[in-house]
């Protein structure tokens, strides 16, 4: 039994790692896949590997083409524009939902997080991770927290388009800047206009993706059937 439940953890961790590498975009749009340079990179068997692939394929991350190969989806808009729905109708009705007495410990984390958002030499993934945290904030706030978990779980596009709109981006500021407008409106109890400047803050990845698909049209889904090309992809150097 320990080591059914040793081999549940190892095979959980795996399928973490590898979705992570395609969040980040570690593992591009687009990029094939080989189990077996996977697994030696991880130092584990192809088993695990293999199995972790399925999952991400049955989330739409990775798809598997018979005869042809395993390789990362492409960005879907479509997806992108769905996950994109969900989210910004959860967290508008958070902010319609939040207290007349505000949680004062949240909302110094919500400060404190704000802060480090403005440092200069902070990069891309510290500044996602803050996006997040600040965001899963807000819900706290409203006492839907524990949202936030489905929210993450079907966003896996949308993130992905996120991460490219940061990269495309000369600095993140414009984001913190608009996470100071939300929390401002938020704190002033001005629940209007954080639900105005929340909705702006969020479409903004709309944008993102025609900007980035006209230069780069290769990262993105052209259709559900498409069946990608075994070379390498290349995000940036």
């Amino acid at each position: 039994m320990a080591q059914s439940n040793r081999d549940r953890t190892s095979r959980r961790a795996i399928y973490l790692k590898l979705r992570q590498m395609v969040l980040t975009l570690e593992l591009a749009p687009g990029a094939a896949l080989s189990e077996n340079e996977l697994a030696a990179s991880l130092g584990v068997s192809r088993t695990p590997v293999r199995e972790s692939l399925i999952l991400l394929s049955q989330e739409g991350l990775v798809q598997v083409f018979p005869k042809i190969g395993s390789f990362v989806s492409r960005v879907d808009p479509a997806q992108v524009a769905d996950a994109q729905f969900l989210r910004e109708a959860v967290e508008l009705a958070s902010l319609d939902d939040l207290p007349a007495d505000l949680d004062a410990e949240v909302v110094g984390e919500l400060r404190g997080n704000l802060e480090r958002q403005r440092h200069a030499d902070l990069g891309l993934e510290e500044f996602f991770e803050l996006d997040e945290a600040f965001h899963q904030g807000l819900m706290r706030l409203s006492g839907h927290g524990n949202v936030w978990t489905n929210v993450a779980a079907a966003k896996g596009h949308l993130d992905r388009a996120r991460r490219l709109g940061l990269h495309e981006n000369v600095s993140p500021a414009v984001f913190a800047v608009q996470h100071h407008e939300i929390f401002e409106a938020v704190v002033g109890g001005d629940v209007p206009l954080a639900r105005a400047a929340m909705r702006t803050h969020l479409r903004a990845v709309f944008s993102d993706i025609e900007r980035i698909r006209a230069h780069s049209p290769e990262l993105f889904a052209s259709g559900p059937s498409t069946v990608p090309v075994r070379r390498n992809v290349v995000v940036w150097e």
